[in-house]
């Protein structure tokens, strides 16, 4: 099994979250981890120039369509956009998602949701476990 790790990549705490997340699923499982953060170099990207927001887009959609389920962060006061984005196109194509939400503070949008209804929604409708 390949998982997609998503979640927002922004800050070193973030990053250190996923890095071990990474590492643990790995180590405790047979399971393929796909962390977007290794997909490109700050070199690479800064040499796309203006076609840069389009190329990271495209390089982890294809990824990800490829991927047997996703793995969401989905912890702040809203989810990342790139975080929802993915979780959306996974939906879409029927790929599993887990939503993992450690931020006891409650930022849903309807009564009984944990973040965003969509994003909930997405994350619950699948096989896979909601997590909070």
């Amino acid at each position: 099994m390949t998982i997609y790790l998503a979640g927002p990549l922004f800050s070193e705490a973030k990053q250190n979250w996923h890095r071990a997340t990474k590492a643990r699923i790995e180590s405790e499982t047979t399971h393929k981890v796909i962390w977007p953060f290794d997909l490109f170099s700050e070199a690479e990207i800064a040499s796309w120039g203006d076609d840069a927001p389009v190329k990271v887009m495209e390089r982890c959609r294809d990824v990800l369509a490829e991927c047997d389920m996703v793995v969401a962060l989905l912890d702040g006061p809203q989810v990342d956009d790139g975080t929802a984005w993915e979780i959306g196109y996974a939906h879409a194509k029927g790929i599993p998602v887990v939503g993992i939400r450690t931020d006891f503070r409650k930022v849903g949008d309807v009564p009984g949701a944990i973040v965003n209804a969509m994003v909930q929604a997405a994350a619950s409708s699948s096989s896979a476990p909601w997590r909070s």
